[in-house]
C-alpha cells in the first residue's frame, strides 16, 4: 500500500506563505461540518494515514493551493447572510492543527467580523500554538477514531495519545466540543471498545453532541485515481442493525448522540 510520506515536523511549511493557507478546497453553504450552514475550508495536508480515508488527496502537505486569508475572509463575508445565529466558518482537512499559526489569524478575522469558528480536527498536534488556537475556536469537532491505542494505530498509522490529550485541554477550557465516530465494520465496532469510548468520555461537561459517522465507500474511486491500494475494498458498509447497536451503546453514556 502507499502513501504520501508522512512528515513528523511542520514547523517549516510555507513559512513564505505566512499569510496564506495550504487549501484543497472550500464548500460554500455546508449543513454536515457543525451547525447552521457554514462554509467548509478543506486545508491540505495530513500526518494520519485512515484505512478508510474519504479524501485521500488532501494528505499531501505539498499539495493544495495557497488562498490568502484576507481572500478567505472576504469569501465568508460574501456568504455572512446565509449564516444566520448558528452558521459560519467551518475549518476541516486534512488536519488544520498543521496550519495553526495561520488558523489563528483566520479565526481572529473571522472573530472581528462577527463570524462563528469552528474547527474539525483528529487531534494530532497539542503545543502553544494549538492550545491559542482552540481558545479562538468557538466549536471543536473532534474525531476520536478509536480508544484503544493499538487499534488506533492499526486504524491511522498513530496512536491515540495526542488526541486524548486535545479532548483533556479542550474540556479543561470548558468550550464546547463535538465528537466524531467513524463506524468501520471489522475496525471500530466491537462493542467492549464502543463502551470504553463511551465511559472515557461519559463525564465530560463541553460535548454537546456525539456524531456516529457509519463507513462507506464514496471515496473509493479517489484511491484508484491515485494509484493508492485501497485495504478496505471488501468492507461493507455498517448494517442498520449495526448502526443501531453503536447508536445505543453511545446513549447509554451521552445524551446527545446522531447517526450522520
Amino acid at each position: 500500500m502507499y502513501f504520501p510520506k508522512q512528515h513528523s515536523s511542520d514547523d517549516s511549511i510555507d513559512i513564505l506563505h505566512s499569510d496564506s493557507l495550504r487549501i484543497h478546497s472550500i464548500e460554500t453553504l455546508g449543513t454536515h461540518d457543525g451547525p447552521g450552514i457554514r462554509m467548509v475550508i478543506f486545508v491540505q495536508g495530513c500526518q494520519f494515514r485512515c484505512l478508510y480515508c474519504q479524501n485521500p488527496d488532501t494528505l499531501d502537505i505539498n499539495g493544495g493551493t495557497f488562498i490568502p486569508i484576507e481572500d478567505l475572509v472576504d469569501k465568508a463575508l460574501h456568504q455572512k447572510s446565509y449564516f444566520s445565529k448558528k452558521g459560519g466558518v467551518t475549518v476541516s482537512g486534512g488536519e488544520p492543527l498543521l496550519q495553526r499559526d495561520k488558523l489563528i489569524q483566520l479565526f481572529d478575522r473571522l472573530h472581528e467580523n462577527g463570524i462563528n469558528t469552528c474547527l474539525d480536527s483528529n487531534g494530532r498536534v497539542l503545543d502553544e500554538r494549538t492550545k491559542i488556537l482552540l481558545n479562538k475556536t468557538d466549536l471543536l469537532l473532534l474525531d476520536v477514531k478509536h480508544i484503544n491505542n493499538e487499534w488506533h494505530k492499526k486504524l491511522t498509522g498513530l496512536k491515540n495519545k495526542t488526541t486524548i490529550s486535545v479532548a483533556e485541554y479542550r474540556e479543561s477550557t470548558g468550550k464546547p466540543m463535538w465528537l466524531r465516530y467513524v463506524l468501520v465494520p471489522g475496525w471500530t465496532d466491537q462493542e467492549e471498545y464502543l463502551h470504553e469510548w463511551g465511559q472515557f468520555f461519559t463525564n465530560y461537561k463541553t460535548i454537546e453532541r456525539v456524531e456516529i459517522i457509519p463507513f462507506h465507500q464514496m471515496g473509493k474511486h479517489k484511491w484508484e485515481i491515485l494509484g493508492f491500494e485501497y485495504p478496505l475494498e471488501n468492507t461493507l458498509p455498517p448494517t442498520t442493525e449495526e448502526k443501531e447497536k453503536a447508536l445505543s451503546i453511545f446513549k447509554q453514556y451521552f445524551k446527545n448522540v446522531k447517526i450522520k
